[in-house]
């Protein structure tokens, strides 16, 4: 009877500390700030809105911050710093069921391309839905969305080793 009690007590204590955790993007790695961002938070970011071809080959327009902005709030080196050994800096974007992605810094600079990579949390001006989101990488101007990523929950930037 006392371990029933006990397993008890811990599902009705443990479960109101597991449905309160919000869904989170964590920024972490060569940063000098890491970053934890909830859907709450992502609407303060600069709002951008780029369309993307998905698999179900239509035009959907996505909105959420730039890429950019995140990784130069976490201190990650960017513009005039993502030069000599700091080019060999990368993005590892995680999603929660394990799918993860790969980013030179160099394919997400605006000082070395014309495409905005954003965090995205609406398409075509509704939150994301919950199989999708609630934050999806946008990767517009590729010709397959491999990299157009669901779910995510952490971007990680690293060097680059033999």
């Amino acid at each position: 009877m006392k371990l029933y009690t006990l397993f008890l007590f811990l599902n009705v204590c443990a479960l109101p500390v597991l449905a309160q955790q919000k869904p989170a993007v964590k920024v972490s790695g060569e940063v000098t700030t890491p970053l934890t961002i909830y859907a709450d938070s992502l609407a303060l970011w600069p709002r951008v809105t780029v369309n993307l071809k998905d698999r179900d080959g239509k035009d959907h327009s996505y909105t959420g911050a730039p890429v950019q902005a995140i990784l130069e709030k976490a201190g990650v080196t960017m513009g005039k710093q993502l030069r000599s050994k700091n080019l060999s800096k990368y993005l590892l974007v995680k999603c929660a069921d394990g799918y993860e992605v790969l980013f030179s810094l160099a394919e997400l600079d605006s000082s070395f391309t014309n495409r905005q990579v954003i965090l995205a949390n609406e398409t075509d001006g509704h939150a994301l839905p919950a199989d999708r989101g609630p934050f999806r990488l946008i990767v517009p101007g590729e010709k397959k969305p491999a990299r157009s990523s669901f779910q995510v929950v952490e971007m990680v930037v690293r060097f680059a080793k033999d």
